[in-house]
């Protein structure tokens, strides 16, 4: 309290007290790339769930040990890739960077977050595969903690020098493209699949490894309309982009430029609506433990690579494969993970029984203009 001076006697006296005052809610927030915005523009969307502290792991030196070691280009891959697993604090950013339309009105940017384990579940040299794994625990408003929560996350497989790709075409059809030797030859695929195993998309690049940097760029391709969007937006129902993977020092980064395409290739000329920037975050750390993904996963790999099996015959066999990922109000995913969660809980495991009741699973999502 500031004393001022009282002018009858000269001496100072406590200034009477002012009324407090409040400050005004923020009508605009600064998004970088936009400046200033409405707030309910500029605050991202996304996940509104809170997770427990986590402990980070020291930050590694680039290149990693185990890439400066490797006598050849295909050996510094390969460490590159095997290096990707670990247990992370993961963070998913996505935001508008432009606009295609005359009518364009930006999206509010997304944020979500996740503590997901990822593992090696195939090494045969050329042919590596990454499964992740979500394992979260979430703080209550009263302070208490719950989880963990397991749920099997997507996959990616990568394989080296690969001519026979299938990449999506939209419309819930994948196709296959040949690739002649010379066009494959030092590039990885990377093929990525949804949570419950089906097909998503597929890339090819390089990777690159000069000083401490080691990335892998992608080609160039179709996906999927995205989950976070996958409800919400109805002017777009594909999205073309590029991506590729960083190793930094605490992790890696998935970096993505992708455009919101209206249709896909049958509609003819393509018509995009927006450009976006996702830029993925895996910083790995040493606690909480992700240990329950591991469980969940010994009691439920042998059903998991019947489903792997079941998925890869399928796309072997066609050159053209349309896989819907709902019929009315079911998803494929649920009849899926209700067999996983049966085999977590204590379920006998019998192969020929297993690959039977997937395959009536998957039957009634198959298109009818498989080729």
């Amino acid at each position: 309290m500031q004393a001022v001076a009282n002018p009858g006697t000269g001496q100072s006296s406590p200034a009477p007290a002012t009324p407090a005052q409040t400050t005004p809610a923020p009508t605009t927030d600064f998004l970088f790339g936009w400046g200033e915005l409405p707030v309910a523009q500029a605050r991202p969307g996304g996940g509104m769930t809170h997770g427990t502290p986590v402990t980070l792991a020291p930050p590694r030196a680039l290149p990693l040990a185990e890439i400066a070691a490797a006598k050849t280009p295909f050996e510094r891959d390969r460490a590159a890739i095997l290096s990707l697993a670990g247990d992370y604090k993961t963070s998913f950013h996505f935001m508008e960077t432009l606009g295609l339309t005359q009518d364009f009105k930006l999206a509010r940017p997304y944020h979500s977050w996740a503590t997901e384990q990822v593992r090696v579940i195939e090494d045969t040299g050329r042919f590596i595969s990454l499964q992740h794994m979500l394992v979260m625990y979430f703080r209550q408003p009263d302070g208490t903690v719950a989880g963990p929560m397991v749920m099997k996350h997507w996959r990616q497989d990568w394989t080296f020098e690969d001519t026979d790709l299938h990449v999506y075409n939209g419309d819930d059809t994948w196709v296959r493209r040949k690739l002649a030797a010379g066009e494959a030859a030092g590039t990885w695929s990377q093929a990525v699949s949804q949570v419950d195993d089906s097909p998503r998309y597929e890339a090819y690049g390089k990777w690159e490894h000069r000083g401490n940097l080691s990335q892998w760029t992608g080609s160039r391709e179709l996906r999927p309309l995205p989950r976070r969007e996958h409800t919400t937006r109805k002017d777009y129902t594909v999205m073309e982009g590029e991506h590729r993977i960083i190793l930094t020092s605490a992790g890696w980064l998935h970096q993505q430029e992708n455009r919101k395409r209206v249709a896909g290739p049958a509609a003819g000329e393509p018509r995009y609506i927006a450009e976006e920037l996702g830029l993925d975050r895996y910083e790995r750390i040493t606690a909480p433990s992700l240990a329950a993904g591991d469980e969940y996963w010994r009691n439920t790999a042998a059903y998991w690579a019947v489903v792997r099996r079941v998925f890869r015959e399928l796309q072997a066999r066609h050159d053209r494969l349309v896989l819907h990922d709902r019929i009315g109000q079911q998803a494929l995913f649920e009849p899926l993970f209700a067999e996983a969660d049966a085999y977590n809980e204590g379920k006998a495991f019998d192969a020929v029984a297993a690959e039977a009741k997937v395959r009536a699973i998957i039957a009634p999502f198959l298109g009818s203009g498989a080729g």
